[in-house]
């Protein structure tokens, strides 16, 4: 049997793999980032001459904080980023719980806003946008000790998935088998944990097309000594075991200190030899959390597996199924990892567009103070340059100070600027329509029907960002914590989803579901589409007054709700009630069908009631016809008796 690769052997490759991204994208990818932070902090471009104009345009700063309002409003105005598509109508419940299970997640679970603006940020400027998506337990572990246990309750106590039994003895008394145990209870739980990741902690090979199929990736963030003993307590960690940083230290890049550059911050890292940093516990150390494809076993299969180092040490080595990370790219280069950024696309123009706007001021100051000729030694500097109203400048000869004509400013200079925003226009897709700063933009000879063709055009440009950011990225987040949860979740959650708080447990559902990214482009303007909603929803209420069977109360609520939401307010439930949560105000079926039959069982016993009453008032007729023929009979009989009887005379 062939042996397994040594942990050696394990280092000296990431190491390798280590050093080959690193040089890959640090003479091209992070140089290049490095610049577009520059450009977009606005910092000098160290041409700048002293006396003359130093002013830097913010052109790309501009360009991609206009473009984030539209991405962000797409992606997080809605109640649903995601929706997991049934597979038949067995997993139409299943399949909705999952949806707004999945999107609770990450929008309650984790900063789900703030995920997506780094997320966004990071891709616009800095070609590519990283997420971290992980299970993350959390809990402790408690010692507990037990003497003299049965067989049964032995094994009834170390049948549990969360009991290690770290002791045991056992011993006989009276022919019966006692046990005395020492186990360590795990009382864990878990939660999906999702992070941006700074473009320049993430390494990937140089010939990766995406990240799930690369053959490195790599986490690389700096950590502390006591960070790395909390994350690892099983491992025996200090400055002797791990070795010296300095290598780590200085590989730290020019792109991830110009992260920093704006607040001062970066000066805090550069200082890594403040003596604070000489305590053990602050000692600082690259923790290389990587991801490579390898033939560990040596049964000529490769496998995934995650292996975290610092240095040569190794911290954690395991087999997983897929890497944790999500890349979003505005602009995608096919079959390339990395993009092109909006940063890419407009820094030249922000060069042009500072160059000339320095010209312009060199020019204005000088036609506003002026410059000036000078016979040398025939006036007084001192009184010359003092600009002060009224002043004297004392000469010793007629035309000793002459002023020195500034030619004035060209119109051509003016159109060049606009020249340059109309290439940033077509080039980013921003627009002063949509920038709302310009006060010419609708004149008496723009028709509405001109705005909105120029808007839709800039508009489909912010489309296919969102687009690539929705099928790319988004989507595979979504999976990926779908994925996750049921794998991991195996214990009953009740959560508030549908104004309804109800018990979720992902490791029941479908294994996999289909998933459709809820991306509303497309569809026009917002005032387009309430206008468009408007004229649906009075349609349908003419189809209902009609009679026409096309539309229903959940339809209606439906239209009611998407233009509520057009109008840009997030909670429909304050404004329509959604007729599927309304209880019904009248009886059931079976209730309508118990009353039916308890209607008819009435019927029947007050048919028989009256046939009684009728009955009995019968008889007491048939008592009084017998009562009067009886009295008529015995009258009857007196007067005969009467006749018959003898008359007595005298």
């Amino acid at each position: 049997m062939a042996e397994k690769i040594t942990e050696e052997d394990l280092v000296t490759r990431i190491r390798g793999e280590i050093t080959d991204s690193l040089g890959y994208m640090g003479d091209t990818i992070s140089t290049q980032r490095e610049m577009a932070m520059k450009y977009y902090y606005g910092l000098p471009f160290g041409n700048e001459v002293d006396g003359r104009s130093q002013f830097v345009d913010s052109t790309v700063q501009d360009t991609i904080e206009w473009i984030k309002p539209s991405l962000m409003r797409v992606f997080a105005s809605g109640d649903e980023m995601v929706k997991f598509n049934p597979h038949g109508p067995e997993d139409v419940k299943m399949a909705e719980q999952a949806t707004d299970y999945v999107n609770y997640v990450f929008t309650k679970d984790n900063p789900g806003w703030e995920i997506l603006y780094s997320w966004f940020t990071d891709a616009l400027l800095s070609k590519n946008g990283i997420v971290k998506v992980w299970w993350e337990e959390y809990g402790e572990d408690t010692r507990e000790e037990y003497r003299n246990l049965g067989e049964i309750e032995l094994q009834s106590l170390i049948m549990d998935d969360n009991v290690e039994v770290l002791e045991h003895s056992e011993y006989i008394e009276e022919e019966i088998v006692y046990h005395d145990v020492v186990i360590k209870r795990k009382d864990y739980d878990g939660r999906i944990k999702i992070e941006n990741v700074p473009p320049s902690e993430f390494l990937i090979s140089r010939e990766a097309k995406n990240i799930q199929e690369a053959r490195f990736v790599c986490h690389r963030v700096s950590k502390t000594l006591s960070e790395l003993k909390e994350m690892y307590p099983d491992q025996d960690l200090d400055r002797e075991s791990l070795g010296g940083s300095d290598e780590d230290l200085m590989a730290f890049s020019a792109e991830r200190l110009e992260r920093y550059q704006f607040d001062k911050s970066a000066e805090y890292w550069e200082g890594w030899g403040n003596p604070v940093h000489n305590e053990d516990g602050l000692s600082t150390y690259w923790l290389h959390e990587s991801f490579l494809k390898t033939d560990y076993d040596n049964d000529g299969i490769t496998e995934l597996r995650k292996v975290c180092t610092v240095g040569s040490t190794v911290l954690a080595n395991e087999e997983i199924d897929s890497i944790p990370f999500v890349s979003i790219t505005p602009i995608k280069i096919p079959h390339k990892f990395f993009g092109l950024s909006i940063a890419d696309l407009v820094m030249d123009l922000q060069l042009m567009k500072s160059t000339l706007t320095r010209n312009l001021m060199d020019n204005m100051y000088n036609q506003n103070f002026g410059r000036y000729a000078v016979l040398e030694g025939q006036a007084n500097l001192d009184d010359l340059l003092t600009q002060r109203p009224g002043g004297v400048v004392r000469v010793k000869s007629p035309g000793a100070v002459t002023r020195l004509d500034t030619p004035s400013l060209e119109p051509y200079s003016f159109e060049m600027l606009k020249y340059i925003d109309g290439i940033r226009e077509s080039r980013a897709g921003v627009t002063k329509y949509s920038q709302g700063m310009n006060d010419n933009a609708l004149t008496s000879h723009t028709t509405a029907t001109a705005v909105n063709q120029v808007m839709s055009a800039a508009q489909s440009r912010v489309e296919l960002i969102a687009r690539n950011f929705a099928e790319t990225g988004v989507k595979d987040l979504m999976i990926t914590i779908y994925e996750l949860l049921y794998k991991n979740q195996d214990k009953e959650r009740m959560v508030k989803l549908r104004n309804e708080w109800v018990p979720v447990r992902p490791d029941v559902w479908k294994d996999k579901y289909d998933c459709t990214v809820a991306v509303a482009l497309g569809s026009g303007s917002k005032d387009q589409q309430m206008a468009h909603l408007s004229q649906m929803l009075s349609f349908a209420g003419q189809a209902m007054q009609g009679g026409l069977r096309i539309v229903n109360e959940q339809n209606m609520y439906n239209l009611g709700a998407a233009l509520v939401k057009a109008m840009g307010f997030q909670n429909v439930n304050d404004f329509l009630t959604d007729p599927s949560q309304i209880p019904p105000q009248g009886p059931s079926t079976e209730e309508q069908i118990a009353q039916t039959e308890l209607q008819i069982k009435k019927g029947e016993l007050d048919v028989r009631v009256a046939e009684t009453q009728i009955k009995q008032q019968k008889l007491q007729l048939d008592a009084a016809e017998l009562q009067v023929d009886t009295a008529l009979k015995t009258a009857e009989l007196k007067l005969e008796a009467e006749q018959e009887r003898p008359v007595g005379i005298g």
